[in-house]
């Protein structure tokens, strides 16, 4: 499982968000307080930011801890933004592809991030890959299931589907092929927030009209969190969040067993 961040509001420091409130991201990599799966969050680290006019953000991220890293606490001291994603991850799986499998990933002006995990990873979605074009089953950042869960969605936008229908149809699509997965997904073009809660806890802050935080736990105590419900699609931007019920997928049709032929009357 892991943990994230997304933030809409006034240019701040990284380190404001991610390191500076008790509970910050930096603190949930050894001691979330919510997390229902798995304990540290130490198998790497990202944060995605924008910067001034420039539509696609920059990133930064390492395969180790975020406590470990030195340079990341000079980048939060200095850095400003207005739009941030960030995560902290632990791997369901280990694996290769070390900062490669570290959210955020990101396409053109998209941020991502997937907090849970895919049972049976890979055999059990291996029925979706024949639904993307071989290019994109090329370009995966990483040979995960949440860089695979992201090119399903980024399928879906690039196919013109509005945020939140790709994030809520993908989960849907996902959900149904792996039953028990769990799929807290998180995306950010620097306007909007679009986040599913879906097997794992996920909450909001809100101040209409100048800020917006969407995260995997509240970084602090302030009362105005509120609990997004699972099974729920949450769109948001700096002056609003609506929360959308996710139905379960329905089962796939059981056929009806075969009849025997009605046997020859006797003469």
């Amino acid at each position: 499982m892991c943990r994230h961040v997304a933030y809409l509001g006034p240019p701040e420091p990284l380190g404001a968000l991610l390191v500076t409130p008790p509970h910050a991201l930096y603190r949930q990599s050894w001691a979330p307080r919510q997390q229902r799966h798995g304990t540290v969050n130490a198998d790497g680290f990202g944060v995605g930011w924008y910067a001034g006019e420039d539509p696609v953000p920059a990133r930064y991220r390492r395969a180790g801890p975020i406590w470990a890293d030195l340079s990341f606490a000079d980048l939060a001291r200095v850095v400003r933004s207005g739009a941030v994603l960030a995560a902290v991850r632990d791997a369901t799986l280990s694996g290769a592809d070390a900062e490669a499998a570290a959210a955020p990933l990101a396409a053109g002006r998209w941020l991502f991030s997937h907090n849970g995990a895919v049972p049976g990873w890979p055999g059990s979605l291996a029925g979706l890959a024949r639904t993307l074009p071989a290019e994109e089953l090329l370009a995966l950042e990483a040979r995960n299931d949440s860089a695979f869960v992201w090119a399903l969605a980024l399928n879906r936008l690039r196919g013109g589907d509005e945020p939140g229908q790709a994030l809520a149809d993908t989960v849907l699509q996902v959900a149904a092929a792996a039953p028990g997965s769990r799929l807290n997904l998180l995306l950010t073009d620097g306007d909007t927030i679009v986040a599913t809660a879906w097997g794992d806890t996920l909450w909001y802050l809100t101040e209409p009209g100048r800020r917006t935080v969407v995260a995997s736990e509240p970084y602090d105590d302030d009362p105005h969190w509120h609990e997004v419900p699972d099974r729920t699609l949450l769109a948001a931007s700096r002056t609003d969040v609506l929360l959308t019920p996710l139905k379960e997928p329905e089962p796939d049709p059981v056929p009806p067993a075969p009849t025997a032929p009605p046997k020859e009357p006797r003469t």
